[in-house]
């Protein structure tokens, strides 16, 4: 008896596996953008499908002792979504200008060209970053060494000069603020980059 119980087992799974062999559709309701073409490597004498998958990061769910920590955190959370798309819209505009000062060939250009785009930045984002809160601008300070990989305070000096630098350093210390404050992913910043990353991922 149970040895027929295993040929009828057996005998099912390979009716199975052969039905699976061939795929039967209709090729009217087919949607070519439904499928992905992928290539093939060889692997001990086999071809097989090869795709490269897209690395996702996994955070585990955050417990909270008290409520003001949640509420705290949650603070961060809006924050940073406040902050966030000027400090990625900080790295493009620098990376443009950058890219358009190296077409310029005399000093003069280059200042005339940096005033024109302060102007361009201040008429543009200056009552947005008026409303900001001092936790959120020290954020965005933060946000822009991370995007940009330098602080915005030698951003000031390459652009505008030592004095500018010194001054603006010197109304943000006024502040609370530093304008040489660098982003550490690794240490006290760690939880920032956690959030930033499960935003650009639409988790939050």
């Amino acid at each position: 008896m149970r040895r027929l119980l295993i040929i009828f087992i057996l005998s099912c799974c390979s009716g199975i596996l052969v039905a699976q062999d061939t795929v039967m559709f209709d090729p009217d309701t087919i949607d070519i953008e439904d499928f992905e073409v992928i290539k093939g490597i060889v692997l001990d004498g086999k071809k097989v499908p090869h795709s490269v998958i897209r690395a996702v990061q996994v955070f585990p769910r955050r417990e909270f002792e008290k409520k003001r920590y949640a509420r705290r955190y949650g603070r961060l959370v809006r924050n940073l979504k406040k902050v966030y798309p000027y400090a990625k819209m900080a790295k493009q505009r620098l990376s443009e200008m950058e890219m358009h000062m190296m077409t310029l060939e005399s000093d003069r250009k280059k200042r005339k060209y940096i005033n024109r785009v302060e102007e361009e930045l201040k008429e543009e984002f200056e009552d947005d970053l008026r409303q900001m809160t001092f936790s959120q601008g020290r954020l965005l300070i933060k946000l822009i060494d991370r995007e940009t990989g330098e602080t915005t305070y030698k951003w000031i000096k390459e652009l505008k000069g030592s004095f500018s630098a010194f001054f603006w350093q010197a109304i943000a210390r006024f502040f609370g603020s530093n304008l040489k404050t660098e982003f550490d992913t690794f240490g006290e910043d760690r939880i920032i980059d956690e959030i930033l990353i499960m935003i650009e991922m639409g988790m939050i």
